[in-house]
């Protein structure tokens, strides 16, 4: 008889922290006694074509001593659909030797015998972990320090990182704690595991991350959907923030892209989401946007320049805005928002008011249908005699369709079927076109208000920022035409 699988879902929150936070942290009264420590020295193990990884899962061997000799646990963790920020399913074992035992006690001894041959390890990790179990709010706490590196082939990376784990009592005491601990030593939700460490090591150095595909499938509801929506534009911010420079530009656009795509989970899903603290994190998502809008206004002002000396001109205010940037990225009010968006997500008041439970227990790919038919009548109604309309109202049309744009997106997975995949990228290619030409007509109508702040009204050279009347046709001419394509496109989830 097969052996029961030995499965676990274990409440966690992982946070990064600088070394030096570290400390102060470790001398704080917080932490009571000596820590227990523990060496932990694992491999990472998959096929040369990263099956595994494609597939949502990772498997590692963990090293330690145990009373005296060496012992080895396997463990599969999923991180794709089946993982979120806040609960990771795992399956743990004891294997004897050095290599990885696929039977039937883990999820993945259904792969082709082919595939499994081919699985060999790929990179290590060494560290020193410090473990303390803490009482807090009634709740069991183990808070685990690591510091070491991980390594794969010649390269790299120093890891300084907490985790939290619920061991007994209510979830909501893992985001008390961390926000306690934030008081000692700045805190930032962590997003990249111990396996995402080493992969980013085995691939090239990025400068930006752009959004990835969602990963939602015909089996999840609404409220599954929301939750791995929004945990994959978190990552897509936390990814982006630390890479927030004056010499990679793309990175605040990116960051800011990752906000905006959160803040149109918020409303996709607003019927689900009625109660008070949803608001005021779309209002603080809102803040933090806007934080780096600045910046972004200025590098999209500064790639439209062609005199050198007209760039030159725009530095100085480029580079204050950047420093305003990455000093509120670095505030405590960015950070807790960090935090609060991930308990938000994972247990906020929404998951358990009765009148949002028949929404949430939807499924999903019928909640889509529906909010992408809804999306879409807006823009195609809005779009009607775009000539004839004023800038804020054409204003609000390219918002709506950047809704709609990225509601496409983080629902295209449902509709996997090769059919609707060609309309799906035949209609977001539509939808691009017309966000596009929008976005070119909203630069034109914000020039001058911003040359004016800049203090270039009277320079000759900002004349070709400002545009013509004949520049603003064009623009409305080429953005009516991208519409009525719009509008022709075939809609990929009827």
């Amino acid at each position: 008889m097969p052996q029961q699988k030995t499965m676990v879902s274990v409440p966690e929150l992982m946070l990064e922290i600088a070394p030096d936070a570290a400390e102060a942290l470790r001398a704080s009264d917080l932490l009571p006694g000596e820590p227990a420590v523990l060496p932990v020295r694992a491999t990472y193990f998959d096929t040369p074509d990263r099956d595994l990884a494609t597939a949502g899962f990772t498997l590692s061997l963990t090293e330690g001593e145990s009373e005296g000799e060496t012992a080895r646990v396997q463990t599969v963790r999923a991180t794709g659909s089946t993982a979120d920020l806040f609960v990771l399913p795992e399956w743990r074992q004891p294997v004897a030797a050095d290599r990885p035992v696929l039977d039937e006690r883990t999820p993945l001894c259904t792969l082709p015998p082919a595939k499994i041959a081919e699985i060999g390890p790929l990179f290590g990790l060494c560290l020193r972990r410090q473990l303390w179990t803490l009482s807090w709010q009634g709740a069991d706490i183990e808070l685990a320090l690591d510091r070491g590196e991980v390594t794969a082939a010649d390269r790299r990376s120093a890891r300084c990182e907490l985790r939290l784990a619920l061991r007994d009592g209510a979830p909501a005491a893992l985001y008390a704690l961390a926000r306690r601990l934030d008081e000692i030593a700045p805190l930032r939700l962590g997003v990249l595991t111990e396996a995402d460490h080493g992969f980013r090591l085995l691939g090239p150095v990025l400068h930006m991350h752009k959004a990835a595909p969602v990963a939602l499938h015909r089996d999840m509801v609404a409220a599954e959907g929301f939750r791995a929506i929004g945990a994959a534009c978190l990552r897509q911010f936390r990814l982006n923030e630390p890479l927030v420079d004056p010499a990679n530009p793309e990175a605040v656009h990116q960051a800011r892209v990752a906000l905006r795509r959160l803040r149109s989970a918020f409303a996709i899903f607003r019927p689900m989401l009625q109660d008070e603290t949803g608001p005021r994190l779309n209002r603080e998502t809102r803040w933090l946007a806007g934080v780096l809008g600045e910046a972004r206004d200025l590098d999209v002002l500064r790639m439209r320049c062609r005199p050198e000396a007209l760039r030159a001109r725009l530095e100085p205010a480029r580079m204050a805005a950047y420093d305003q940037a990455r000093g509120m990225l670095e505030s405590r009010r960015a950070r807790l928002l960090m935090l609060d968006l991930a308990e938000y997500l994972a247990i906020g008041p929404w998951t358990m008011q009765p009148s949002g439970a028949e929404i949430r227990g939807l499924p999903l790919r019928e909640y889509a249908s529906a909010a992408l038919d809804r999306l879409r009548r807006k823009v195609k109604k809005d779009g009607i005699g775009l000539a004839d309309v004023d800038d804020e109202t054409r204003h609000e049309l390219r918002k709506d369709a950047k809704k709609l744009r990225y509601a496409a997106e983080f629902f295209a997975p449902l509709y996997a079927e090769k059919r609707r995949r060609r309309r799906a990228a035949r209609f977001l290619a539509a939808l691009e076109a017309l966000q596009d030409r929008m976005g070119a007509l909203n630069d034109l109508a914000a020039a001058p208000a911003l040359v004016e702040r800049l203090g270039l009204a009277g320079d000759p050279a900002a004349a070709a920022i400002l545009g013509t009347d004949r520049d603003k046709r064009n623009l409305i001419e080429a953005a009516a035409e991208a519409h009525e394509a719009f509008v022709d496109a075939k809609r990929f989830w009827r």
